[in-house]
């Protein structure tokens, strides 16, 4: 490998909005993100009653139940 072409590689701390912290490898010493494994609604269980909440509410717009 050709020396002084690789950036330097540093041990990074991820912080995600929702106050959440972790230790990455990156060649950023910090990184910010929005969303993480901690309040991602993939991970936390929610996107399958988020997924049926909109099913629900298309129905009943649909056939104009008030609820």
């Amino acid at each position: 490998m050709r020396e002084g072409i690789h950036p330097e590689y540093y041990q990074a701390t991820v912080t995600c909005n929702c106050g959440n912290t972790f230790v990455t490898g990156s060649t950023k010493k910090e990184i910010h993100v929005e969303i993480c494994s901690k309040c991602h609604s993939f991970y936390t269980g929610q996107q399958k009653s988020a997924a049926a909440r909109g099913r629900i509410d298309k129905f009943n717009k649909k056939y104009g139940i008030k609820a």
